[in-house]
Parts: structure tokens; C-alpha cells; sequence
């Protein structure tokens, strides 16, 4: 460690044969909890690479649980977290808009990092067990149309740094590879960024992955379309910018989409959102993310009628009778 510490202190980055071997020696206990953070922190400081991220992910993914899904055409969609906005879980309410829409989804996800409640909560709230059973997980991708895959269970090596991250209780590059490991490789990602730099990164991070995505971030800040202001999609096509009135959609206050105080309060709202009585700016932030995801797996249709198909799906109780049907197979 302490020769990648100087070359950082030199003023170089590392390649990705350095970050693999680090994250290897982590995984193997080579380094104690202040090597760690002097790592972390100076990585944090400086602002990670493509090749730092991707070798901490081969290490990661190396380590983990593979599922082999490659038999599905699947998407993932989920934000890297640590925007510090404190949302409703609107990337996961999303997932089974999508999936009530005919689309097959893998979500990939963990508990609440800047927010009370991640997906992981609001599953266990409704009385989801978690799997690493392939077949089980199967099981629900073809009668439900989604599974989900909770993080732990698959990236085992996250488990050797994370008494570090918490001792240092602030965002580090562990905070971006969590979408990064998706345990079944989608061949589709929506992914969220909360800002600017993180959005550029990604984008070339998939670049390399090499699979079809999209990458957004609203200019206020949002790792997912806010509605509070516009927002940037790259995808391997091309990069846009929109406004909530580009989709048909009305600008929303940032209370609008406040997850609460607690994961019970993120839930109801989640629960309102697809049961049809939560507000219409709750509704329509769901649905512009839906469409989002729906625009990345079908590219033969306009950003209005992907908006017009998460709509019917979530108005229609598409959505809702999806969620159920994956509650009575996962619990």
C-alpha cells in the first residue's frame, strides 16, 4: 500500500492493474482500516479515473456472485446514491413501472446510503426475502417480469471496506461502483449521477463495459430526472438535454419528492405512487424515470411515447399488479 500511496502523493493516478491488486489485497486483508482511508481519501480528494474504477470493479466482480442471465434481455436502474437529497425510492417504483410495461428488469440495489430508505427497505418493509438462489430469482424475472438482487449477497468484497466508509462517514469511489456490479451483467443500464463530473465519468465507464445505456443527472443535483429542473442523458447515441415540459410533464418543487423521516414514511409513498393516490408530482417523477428506462430498451420509439407507455402501465395498475405479484414470489 504504501507504494500506491506515494505514487498518489507524486502527484500520478493508478492504472487499473493497480486498483485490482488493492482491491484484492482489501479483500485479503493485506491492510489495515488507516491505509484504507488514506487510500480512499486521496482518491475522494483528487477525483477517481476510469481505469481506477474499472480495476476496483474486476476485483469486485471477481470476487462476487456471477448469475447467468444472459438468456434475458434485461435493465437496471438505479442512482450511485449520495446526492444527499433525501428522495421517496423513485428508481425503484420505476423498476416495476417498467416491468408492468413488458419489460424485463434486474434491479440491482442495497439500503438507504443518502436517503432514510433504499430499495432494499422498502422490499423487506412489504416482507421480501432476499436470494442469491438463481432459480428462485428466475422464477421471478418470468412470472413477474423483475427480480432483484440485494447487494451484499453477491459483492462480497464491499464488506472489507465498509467499516472504513463508515468510519469516514463521507462519500467515496466505493460509493460509484455499487451500480457497477450488477451480479447478472443486464445488457441495459439507466443509471443516476449526482452531478456533472460523476455523469462524464460514467459514460465513460460504459463506454468500456461496453453495454447499451443511459447515464443522467438533473442540474440541480438529483442522481435521477427530478422534475425540480432539466436534465442530461448520455447514452451510447447520444447526449440530450431536457426539460420536464420537453416530456410533457410540469416542473415540481423539490418538497415534492421528500422521502420522509423515516423508511416507513418513504414507503407509503412508494406504496401511493402505485396504488394511484400519491400527488401528481409524485406520480409524474416516477413516470419520467420509467420512460427513461423504457427509451434505453426500446429505441424505436420517441422519449413522448415512452412516457405515454409508463404512464399506462403505472395509471392502468400494470405497475401495481407487478409489484404484487413479486411480493407473493419473493416473500
Amino acid at each position: 500500500m504504501k507504494k500506491y500511496l506515494l505514487k498518489l502523493i507524486d502527484g500520478n493516478t493508478l492504472t487499473q492493474e493497480d486498483t485490482y491488486n488493492i482491491m484484492m489485497g482489501i479483500i485479503d486483508e493485506k491492510y489495515n482500516v488507516q491505509q484504507i482511508a488514506a487510500l480512499l481519501m486521496t482518491l475522494q480528494t483528487r477525483g477517481v479515473t476510469v481505469e481506477e474504477l474499472l480495476g476496483f470493479r474486476q476485483g469486485l466482480l471477481e470476487t462476487g456472485k456471477y448469475l447467468d442471465f444472459s438468456e434475458y434481455n434485461t435493465l437496471d436502474i438505479v442512482g450511485t446514491g449520495g446526492d444527499g437529497k433525501n428522495t421517496f425510492n423513485i428508481s425503484t417504483c420505476a423498476a416495476f413501472v417498467i416491468a408492468g410495461a413488458g419489460y424485463k428488469v434486474t434491479k440491482h440495489g442495497n439500503g438507504g446510503s443518502s436517503s432514510v430508505s433504499g430499495a432494499s427497505n422498502v422490499l423487506q418493509g412489504h416482507g421480501v426475502k432476499f436470494t442469491d438462489d438463481i432459480n428462485q430469482l428466475k422464477r421471478s424475472l418470468d412470472e413477474a417480469g423483475i427480480c432483484y438482487f440485494h447487494a451484499p449477497l453477491f459483492a462480497y468484497g464491499m464488506k472489507f471496506v465498509g467499516p472504513t466508509r463508515k468510519a469516514l462517514g463521507v462519500p467515496t469511489c466505493f460509493n460509484l461502483l455499487g451500480p457497477l456490479v450488477n451480479p447478472c451483467h443486464p445488457k441495459n443500464s439507466l443509471h443516476g449521477t449526482a452531478n456533472q463530473a460523476q455523469l462524464r465519468l460514467y459514460t465513460n465507464l460504459h463506454q468500456r463495459i461496453g453495454d447499451n445505456f443511459g447515464v443522467i443527472t438533473s442540474y440541480d443535483g438529483y442522481d435521477e430526472i427530478s422534475l425540480t429542473s432539466g436534465f442530461k442523458i448520455c447514452t451510447n447515441n447520444f447526449e440530450k438535454v431536457y426539460t420536464p415540459v420537453d416530456l410533457g410533464l410540469k416542473y415540481i418543487d423539490q418538497s415534492d419528492i421528500y422521502g420522509g423521516e423515516t423508511p416507513e414514511e418513504a414507503m407509503k409513498i412508494f406504496d401511493a405512487v402505485l396504488e394511484g393516490t400519491a400527488t401528481e408530482a409524485q406520480k409524474n417523477v416516477v413516470i419520467a424515470n420509467a420512460a427513461c428506462g423504457i427509451s434505453i430498451m426500446d429505441k424505436n420509439i420517441t422519449m413522448a411515447d415512452s412516457v405515454a407507455i409508463a404512464r399506462e402501465s403505472l395509471e392502468g395498475g400494470k405497475a401495481l399488479a407487478t409489484f404484487k405479484k413479486f411480493v407473493e414470489i419473493n416473500s
